[in-house]
């Protein structure tokens, strides 16, 4: 048993009023302009050095007749917008999922769903909401502009969709499709155009929308062809299917991304509580089978999310990042899951490309809201000047933030160095509601109540579950149980890390560099802490006052480390 004392005199409240000062709260974002309802703001940096951001708005609610498309432009990186622009007017057919393509000429293209026909009610449907929901179906138009989005094309073209076997399953048997697109379309290092989109089947509930596929729609001489008419176009997969999930009916929301040796990489929500993932080698023609996403090729870790956005970018840097939501997996089919909601905090993980595959990161928190039933979705990713930016909706607010770039570096590089900044090296330091306490265990057995840390009303301690606990005023949360990569195991030295982040009250353990989501067994491995969680730090500070086995190396930090961070203490050896 090892016991060792530290002084601290401090008092530290964990749950307040998110910091000011934090550019991850969205309420500290720039607004973007919107009538009422508003999704989906995606920016392109178009050539005269401005921002232009196409968008859907509506003076009511999604669905909702009057939604339609505009622009809008920002010459000061997002701290002012124009009045917003008509790309579809109010008072037409719904026209709705607007995304923007630069071309080299200086051209922005969009692409949108546009119900070309005007129908105002689906036949066959049984739900009266559904049956009013016309704003996802109908043709695949496009327009285009030529002085960086002030002024739009008079006339709509459209892109020949064939008809898939999800497309003759549907009501109107393919004479009508249903479908819609997330994301922006990318050009690759020949210059061909891709995006994707989703391929609707059938109308229910729950969900809606309750079978879809992933498509993409290729381009191989829009880059270079002035004449809207003579531009090309071609559907893919080839084949008579999309891309599906390994389980569940629902497969939507692809978009992609190109690899340095010319192959695609796209991503995909479902409800099966994993987002899925897919590469091609032959540009989007075939595509790898049915996968739940991974942290890496062949690992059997996936990652976590629900049914929402899930987006990848590439950067200049040859870099990736993946927007996704935590949370999921096999867990949420035990009890009925709401797979729409929990969107709160929005989580990235940086990609590095290593031999035709990528890698991802350890997640990190990018965005939050102090209430916890905001949902945040729909990104889009800026670099303009060397800086990042991001865009993000409420659904009837959207705003963007300027990223910080040490939280890009700390996932695009594998550091081994110890982190040092908020290490507490005095016995009086004064430190405020974030912590992190950072350690390395060897269990010899995984009784419970033995007790790794103790300082006023905090303590890390073991439990019936084979798990360690943090406790603070009447909250606690343990590690993730089980067997799976990042729990506890006996007779081995372990890295340990519980960070409390006050900002978006988040409780979340890393063990041995592995970020705990709760593997098979739950669906969440980080907890939110309530407003009303507190505790003093003032006294004695006890380390393994009773533990069966060795503790060492313990540290305090008197911040949220950022999850790299804490990896980096990983790597960084004994």
């Amino acid at each position: 048993m090892n016991r060792r004392q530290f002084l601290f005199a401090s008092t530290a409240v964990f749950a307040q009023t998110a910091p000011s000062t934090d550019w991850r709260d969205i309420r500290n974002g720039l607004l973007i302009p919107k009538e009422g309802y508003v999704d989906q703001p995606y920016v392109v940096v178009t050539k005269d050095g401005n921002w232009l951001c196409v968008l859907t708005t509506g003076s009511g609610v999604e669905g909702e007749p009057g939604q339609h498309i505009c622009a809008t432009i920002s010459t000061d990186k997002g701290r002012t917008w124009t009045p917003l622009i008509d790309i579809e007017p109010a008072g037409g057919p719904e026209a709705s999922w607007v995304m923007p393509l630069l071309v080299p000429s200086g051209r922005v293209y969009v692409f949108y769903t546009y119900n070309k026909d005007n129908i105002r009610l689906l036949e066959n449907v049984n739900s009266p909401a559904i049956a009013k929901r016309v704003d996802t179906m109908g043709a695949y138009a496009f327009k285009y502009s030529d002085d960086h989005g002030r002024t739009w094309s008079r006339d709509r073209h459209y892109i020949p969709l064939r008809n898939m076997r999800i497309d003759r399953g549907n009501v109107y048997q393919g004479k009508i499709q249903f479908f819609w697109g997330v994301g922006k379309p990318i050009l690759d290092a020949k210059g061909r155009m891709f995006f994707g989109y989703a391929k609707v089947g059938k109308w229910g509930n729950p969900g809606t929308m309750v079978e879809s596929q992933g498509c993409f729609i290729r381009s191989d001489n829009i880059a270079t062809e002035r004449d809207p008419a003579k531009i090309q176009f071609q559907l893919l997969p080839d084949g008579d299917e999309g891309l599906r999930a390994p389980k569940g009916p629902v497969s939507d929301e692809a978009n992609l991304v190109s690899l340095s040796d010319g192959s695609l990489y796209a991503t995909y929500r479902t409800i099966d509580g994993y987002n899925c993932h897919a590469y091609s080698r032959d540009g989007g023609h075939t595509w790898t089978p049915p996968a739940y996403a991974t942290y890496s090729p062949n690992s059997p870790r996936r990652l976590k999310h629900p049914r929402a956005a899930n987006f990848v970018r590439k950067f200049s840097n040859g870099k990736y990042l993946l927007w996704f939501h935590n949370h999921g997996g096999e867990a949420v089919h035990s009890a009925k899951w709401e797979y729409y909601q929990n969107r709160n905090p929005a989580w990235i993980c940086g990609g590095v490309e290593k031999n035709g595959y990528i890698h991802w990161s350890e997640p990190e928190i990018l965005l939050y809201d102090e209430d916890p039933k905001t949902r945040i979705s729909y990104p889009d990713f800026i670099e303009d000047g060397g800086k990042f930016y991001v865009t993000e909706t409420q659904k009837t607010i959207a705003r963007v933030h300027e990223i910080d770039r040490k939280l890009l570096d700390g996932i695009w590089n594998e550091s081994r160095t110890l982190t040092r900044e908020g290490l507490l090296t005095e016995p009086t330091a004064k430190f405020g509601p974030s912590f992190t306490i950072d350690f390395r265990v060897n269990f010899r057995e995984l009784s419970p109540g033995q007790i790794v840390f103790s300082k006023g009303g905090v303590q890390i301690t073991t439990t019936d579950r084979f798990t360690l606990q943090i406790q603070f005023g009447d909250f606690a949360w343990d590690c993730d149980p089980g067997t799976h990569p990042g729990t506890l195991r006996v007779g081995v030295w372990q890295h340990v890390a519980v960070i409390v982040d006050a900002g978006p009250r988040i409780v979340s353990w890393v063990i041995d560099g592995v970020f705990n989501d709760g593997g098979a067994i739950r669906d969440f491995g980080w907890g939110r802490f309530p407003a009303s969680a507190q505790s003093q730090w003032q006294g004695a500070a006890e380390i393994a006052p009773k533990i069966f086995g060795e503790c060492k190396a313990l540290r305090v930090y008197n911040r949220a480390l950022r999850t790299a961070e804490v990896v980096a203490n990983f790597r960084s050896g004994m």
